[in-house]
């Protein structure tokens, strides 16, 4: 396998001949984005300095590579054709001081925990999808912010500025793109070493239960299917199964994404695999498009069209039927197993009335997409106490419509997209430790920008989307 890859501001040609996910050779550059309007973009003061930024990241290594890329493909083939589940979940927003042995693994903490939850309680694969290792920038709903008469650019994640209210760190600065490349690259490193060292063992399952959770109903459930999963593993041994040569029992594979949002970073880490004679963007396994962001016309579209990687797209209540078949024919005109991901972030109660005509929509074209919920982001509001939130009860509830609509339409339900956190916050909503409410927000409120769920959330929510995968199919 070769990959190579031009600094940012030359001329890259498509290559001779186009593989996975990439449109025919002369119709896309890696830099044909640039023509285009890109929505969501810092208004760079120093146009050299993001030139030389780019050229820069461009003659770094790949941060991920085509093999597991196409990996994930394969995964996401399976689960579009209803023999698995897609978990997709991490932080909001990374922050660079996060990037830490310990930070990234209280965040694959929670995420183990969920994914066995879902395994143990459906009988389905989960392919596991964290928003880490670059989920540094976010978009925002303005350009700027006031306070005390003051008006700022507003933080746009740890990759364009920083969040303190002040001129000079909310001045947008590239050589950010630079720090969040190697802050990537540290947090892919202990990743792999956790995922692949022993600490995905599930015969550690238990080791995974925080005190603070495990004190919960929740949390104590999970130690009983923590044992449940520990006898299964012991009966196996005893019926002459030879656990410790089973790989799959002892390492995962879990592959990273983030909102493709600045283009100048993704192109600059967008590789040629002369193998494949196809353009991979190298920045993560999979990127995805915002609801903000997805234009068919624009340039976000147009840069991930070429690319090799699983491609999302948010959906949001603004989509129309026709907007979302063009969307589609756009990323995926070969219609791909494995290529394109449809993440509905609809909002509480609006599922069945918006939902149906989208599938009608992309059934009719013969694309055949993972379909994922993300109950997250259209459910967010301030409460009385001035505080950005969320309600468990309306994020379980809009899962909960999802599986419905899917179920009437059979079709598969295929995954979630979370915002949670392995951390002990206090930034949604709901739960049942201690039940989170008004005046309890402001106690731990620690996320960059948008509300997640803690530990204990997460793990509740875990056992009820199980348990819909597991009604839906035994009916």
């Amino acid at each position: 396998m070769t990959i190579t890859s031009l600094p940012s501001t030359t001329a890259t040609p498509a290559g001779p001949a186009a593989g996975p996910g990439s449109r025919a050779p002369g119709s896309w550059t890696p830099g044909s984005w640039r023509a285009l309007p890109a929505a969501q973009q810092p208004d760079w003061p120093d146009t050299e300095a993001l030139q030389r930024v780019e050229n820069a990241l461009a003659l770094q290594p790949p941060l991920v590579l085509p093999d597991e890329i196409m990996g994930l493909r394969g995964a996401l083939a399976g689960v579009a054709a209803g023999r698995g589940f897609l978990l997709q979940a991490g932080d909001c927003a990374e922050r660079f001081t996060s990037c830490t042995e310990a930070g990234v693994r209280s965040k694959l903490r929670v995420i183990l925990q969920v994914a066995v939850l879902l395994t143990y309680g459906s009988g389905l694969p989960v392919v596991k999808v964290g928003r880490i290792a670059g989920q540094f920038g976010k978009p925002r709903s303005s350009p700027t912010e006031v306070a005390d008469d003051l008006e700022l650019p507003t933080y746009r994640g740890d990759i364009v500025n920083a969040p303190e209210f002040t001129a000079e760190a909310r001045r947008p600065d590239p050589d950010r793109m630079l720090r969040a490349y190697h802050h990537s690259s540290a947090a892919l490193n202990v990743l792999r070493a956790l995922t692949l060292g022993g600490y995905a063992d599930l015969g550690q399952a238990h080791g995974w239960n925080q005190e603070f959770v495990r004190r919960s109903a929740a949390g104590r459930r999970y130690e009983r299917a923590a044992d449940d999963v520990g006898w299964a593993l012991r009966f196996m041994s005893a019926c002459g199964v030879d656990t410790r040569a089973q790989a799959a029992l002892h390492q995962i594979q879990l592959y990273t994404s983030h909102e493709a949002l600045l283009p100048h970073y993704e192109q600059a880490l967008t590789r040629y695999d002369e193998h494949r004679r196809t353009w991979f963007d190298t920045s993560a396994h999979m990127l995805w498009i915002g609801d903000r962001t997805r234009r068919p016309d624009g340039a976000h579209v147009e840069l991930l069209s070429g690319v090799g990687n699983p491609v999302g797209v948010k959906v949001g209540p603004g989509t129309t039927p026709a907007g979302l078949r063009e969307l589609c024919e756009r990323l995926d005109p070969a219609r791909e197993p494995g290529r394109l991901v449809l993440i509905t972030r609809l909002g509480v109660g609006r599922a069945a009335e918006l939902l149906p005509s989208l599938l009608h929509a992309v059934r009719s074209t013969g694309h055949n997409p993972v379909w994922a919920c993300d109950p997250m982001h259209g459910n967010t509001f301030v409460s009385e106490s001035g505080y950005k939130t969320r309600r468990l009860g309306d994020i379980t509830a809009e899962i909960g419509e999802f599986f419905a609509v899917h179920r009437e339409e059979g079709t598969h339900p295929g995954g979630i997209h979370l915002e949670l956190t392995g951390d002990d916050v206090t930034e949604c909503l709901g739960g049942d430790l201690e039940e989170i409410v008004d005046r309890h927000l402001g106690t731990r409120y620690e996320t960059a920008c948008d509300p997640r769920l803690n530990a204990v959330q997460s793990i509740e929510l875990a056992f009820g989307v199980a348990d819909l995968l597991r009604a839906q199919y035994s009916a």
